[in-house]
């Protein structure tokens, strides 16, 4: 790291579980992002802050005025612009140092598969069941750790699935077929500082897995009624009838 990168990154490389060595793991780590809504927006931010070197992000959307509720990357002037090159504008404003591949375009079956294979973590930040298990199914075949997140209304989960473990239970050994948050806020609506709230700590677990830091999420549901702003912590096991991970 040269100085600029020394100042930039102080505050955390003052930490003793950070420090230099963790700071320079950061930067020679890197991330896919799927989705750059309301939860990519502060996953993205903080990644990119932090330091992460290399971040993929992938959104075939494009920015929307209902959008700009909670989705903290996009600007009333991105209207219409793909979400994907919105967010990678805002990204290097932030940090011009890192490297940024926007990919605009859906990403999915070997595409999907190929992207995973690149990077050393993927972070879940979609808003549909199908994508989810498409991204948990690759993630356990790549052995790659996922952490997902959902939000709606004014409830929240997180969870790690440190699918490079074989003793870790996957996204599908909580859910099926469907689940508890399957419903899109453009259904059901969503209250946004949910979304900063269950996307920050996404990006915290992300960092956390990076730099083996500290108990991550694995095998945990993090839930949050915001309403009440109580949390809950529900603990996951493998699922030896898991149709993806449950013959490994």
């Amino acid at each position: 790291m040269d100085d600029p990168q020394l100042l930039r990154y102080s505050r955390q490389i003052l930490m003793p579980q950070v420090g230099y060595e963790g700071q320079q793991r950061l930067l020679d780590s890197s991330a896919l992002i799927i989705g750059l809504g309301g939860l990519g927006s502060p996953v993205a931010l903080y990644l990119a802050a932090a330091g992460v070197g290399r971040l993929v992000i992938s959104d075939f959307d494009e920015v929307d005025l209902s959008n700009l509720q909670r989705q903290i990357l996009h600007r009333h002037v991105d209207l219409g612009r793909s979400k994907a090159e919105s967010a990678r504008d805002t990204l290097h404003d932030i940090n011009p140092e890192i490297e940024i591949e926007a990919i605009s375009e859906k990403l999915e079956g070997q595409a999907l598969a190929e992207q995973i294979a690149k990077v050393d973590i993927v972070i879940d930040a979609c808003d549909n069941f199908a994508t989810r298990f498409m991204i948990n199914d690759l993630c356990v075949a790549a052995g790659k750790p996922l952490v997902s997140g959902a939000a709606i209304r004014l409830e929240g989960q997180v969870s790690v699935f440190h699918n490079e473990r074989d003793d870790s239970p996957c996204y599908r050994c909580l859910y099926k077929d469907e689940g508890e948050l399957g419903e899109r806020c453009s259904e059901s609506g969503v209250l946004s500082p949910l979304v900063g709230i269950i996307g920050s700590i996404q990006a915290m677990e992300a960092i956390k897995v990076l730099l083996g830091l500290g108990e991550t999420l694995g095998g945990r549901l993090l839930l949050l009624d915001a309403l009440t702003m109580e949390w809950r912590s529900m603990k996951l096991r493998k699922d030896p009838g898991c149709p993806v991970c449950g013959g490994q």
